[in-house]
């Protein structure tokens, strides 16, 4: 791990692709583990000081949660055969809870997103039809993101989970953005960006990472990111995320802070603000959306 930049496979535990903590990120709310499970593996973990979120990137998944007050569901998760098809479900898991995670026949690759709580909330289930999903941008700057806790009906505490989705060439978070502190226009939240990026016929594809500070605040990261990877991102603005021609681009963000209104907010830096107003006569990239792929059963 660099100081704002950890690498897949650096915990060194067999199958895990990355796990941030608070401890680990250096700061106090918001954290991430992403796990690989052989078909039928189980993956069991207590939610002791966090509110949870469990999204199957790939492959399906059963999970049994038993809260505080003995409370006990069990629940099947849809996830996809790739990254690039489409939503998946989502369970929020309240804080307290035990939960235990079983990979379907084909295996899986879960993610765990967590904030810090203090207020146990009830376990809810969005089902992968039900997730918002938005097209952001345009021509160069387009986007798709899905929103499982931001303005899908998700409660939550803290916690704020999205997917985006980039194609080749293309940019994300432009214009650099920021949140890291609390005013009418701004919430201050810690995020965590976990990457997948697509493989090219030369190989393992790479995309690139920035987030630069304030003179208040400094701040200063350019970084190469593949699949696997996580940045952190305490303050500062940050954006774009850039991906090359040919090379497609997803990322999970999981944001957390001090505000318990579940509410995300965010600033443009001044210098680039007027980007905004350049989409206004172009095309969102006809590119998108991703979708699931169309088979003969859903014909």
């Amino acid at each position: 791990m660099t100081e704002h930049v950890v690498r897949a496979g650096s915990t060194g535990r067999p199958g895990v692709v990355t796990d941030v903590t608070p401890e680990t990120a250096g700061w106090a709310w918001s954290g991430l583990l992403v796990q690989d499970l052989d078909a039928g593996a189980r993956l069991r973990f207590d939610l002791t000081a966090d509110e949870g979120g469990l999204l199957p990137l790939r492959g399906d998944v059963s999970l049994a949660a038993t809260t505080s007050t003995g409370e006990r569901t069990t629940v099947d998760l849809a996830g996809r055969a790739e990254i690039w098809h489409g939503p998946v479900d989502f369970a929020y898991l309240p804080l307290g809870s035990t939960v235990e995670v079983v990979a379907g026949g084909t295996g899986a690759r879960v993610a765990l997103t967590r904030a810090r709580a203090e207020r146990t909330l009830p376990l809810q289930v969005l089902r992968s039809e039900e997730v918002p999903t938005l097209l952001r941008g345009a021509g160069a700057c387009s986007r798709q993101v899905h929103n499982y806790t931001i303005d899908s009906g998700v409660e939550v505490e803290r916690m704020l989970v999205c997917e985006v989705y980039t194609p080749g060439g293309n940019t994300s978070g432009y214009p650099p953005h920021k949140h890291d502190t609390h005013s009418d226009v701004e919430r201050e939240l810690e995020e965590i960006y976990y990457f997948e990026v697509a493989d090219t016929p030369g190989g393992p594809g790479m995309a690139y990472h920035r987030n630069y500070g304030t003179p208040e605040r400094p701040i200063d990261v350019a970084a190469e990111v593949r699949t696997g990877d996580v940045a952190l991102v305490p303050h500062g603005y940050h954006g774009p995320s850039m991906t090359l021609p040919g090379v497609d681009l997803y990322y999970l963000n999981v944001m957390a802070g001090p505000a318990t209104d579940g509410v995300w907010l965010m600033t443009d830096d001044p210098a680039w603000a007027w980007l905004r107003e350049s989409w206004e006569h172009q095309q969102v990239d006809p590119r998108l959306p991703y979708t699931r792929p169309t088979t003969e059963e859903d014909a």
